[in-house]
């Protein structure tokens, strides 16, 4: 675990954060960390189109995201029964929509870890981040849909159309990119991969380590939103990631998956969202409070993640998977 502190990204993630801490003027211009987040869900994209292309449509692969769509189902419905005991039914759905979601930049670094470790996993994976983006807002707006139709109260008036969350979670710029750049991959084959190498490869290391730096600013600049907030959610935000990647294990397990593929899938079932999920939220559900859910997604469960997390996931799947 401690190797995972000397990856220069992660050594950059804690100097952001450090920066951040002691209210330095370093900051990321926002044009450059869009771009950054771009080039690095284009450059997965592309590496599992190109691991797809060689592969293709095989019982692994359909395995894998059946896996990816019934966590993306269960984790929220679980997480959901909890928090409404916790905290009032609109703050509830949201933050069981953010923790039933995924966060790319945790994958991205997962990948990047299992590089390091020389460990294999399955192209598709990408595609099972994908798959386990948006069952959870959908739900989440099932669920506040259920209480504004009770209270017979909205903010403006009006239930927030299904058929409109479906739209703009299907349609999310960062997604569209994401199994664009993977159907790319998917059909230039070897030839593509060779000719894309110094850009999805060569420069990926660096770009990651780049963002990281960015995302440990912002982590410090979340913190104080975790002041005053209730303990019983501090702890959800902390324990719940490891029971996530409990169920998740159980999974892959049950379905045989390989050591690569189950520790992505632990650390897609531990991670919470705090781009693609809050901005659909403050749309779909404008009642629930930002600064809960984004404060503990990124202010907690996302440096615990990066930190701990990747390294205890691996541990756990190494000792169980064969």
């Amino acid at each position: 675990m401690l190797n995972n502190f000397m990856d220069p990204a992660i050594l950059f993630f804690l100097f952001g954060v450090g920066a951040g801490l002691v209210k330095s003027n370093l900051e990321i211009p926002a044009p450059i960390s869009k771009f950054l987040s771009l080039y690095l869900l284009m450059a997965l994209g592309l590496k599992g189109g190109f691991a797809l292309a060689q592969s293709g449509l095989t019982l692994e692969v359909v395995k894998g995201l059946g896996a990816a769509l019934l966590l993306a189902i269960i984790i929220p419905l679980a997480g959901y029964q909890v928090l409404k005991k916790l905290t009032g039914p609109f703050d509830a759905a949201a933050i069981a929509a953010t923790y039933g979601s995924v966060s790319a930049v945790t994958f991205i670094t997962s990948v990047q870890f299992l590089d390091g470790q020389q460990v294999s996993y399955s192209g598709h994976m990408s595609a099972a981040m994908a798959v386990m983006e948006s069952p959870a807002i959908l739900l989440a707006v099932f669920w506040v849909n259920s209480v504004r139709t009770q209270t017979a109260t909205t903010s403006n008036g009006q239930v927030h159309s299904l058929r409109q969350t479906l739209h703009e979670s299907l349609t999310d710029g960062a997604q569209l990119l994401l199994l664009g750049a993977m159907l790319v991959g998917i059909l230039s084959g070897d030839q593509g991969k060779a000719m894309m190498a110094p850009f999805s490869v060569d420069l990926f290391k660096g770009m990651l380590a780049f963002f990281l730096l960015d995302m440990g600013l912002t982590t410090a600049k979340n913190f104080p939103n975790l002041k005053g907030q209730s303990p019983w959610l501090m702890a959800y935000a902390t324990l719940g990631p490891l029971i996530h990647s409990g169920i998740a294990l159980m999974v892959a397990l049950a379905l045989q998956l390989s050591l690569g593929d189950s520790f992505l899938l632990m650390v897609l079932a531990a991670s919470a969202s705090y781009i693609a999920v809050p901005a659909a939220l403050k749309l779909a559900i404008p009642e629930a409070s930002p600064t809960l859910y984004l404060g503990l997604s990124l202010g907690l469960t996302f440096p615990l993640n990066i930190i701990l997390g990747i390294p205890f996931y691996f541990q756990i799947a190494q000792k169980y998977v064969a």
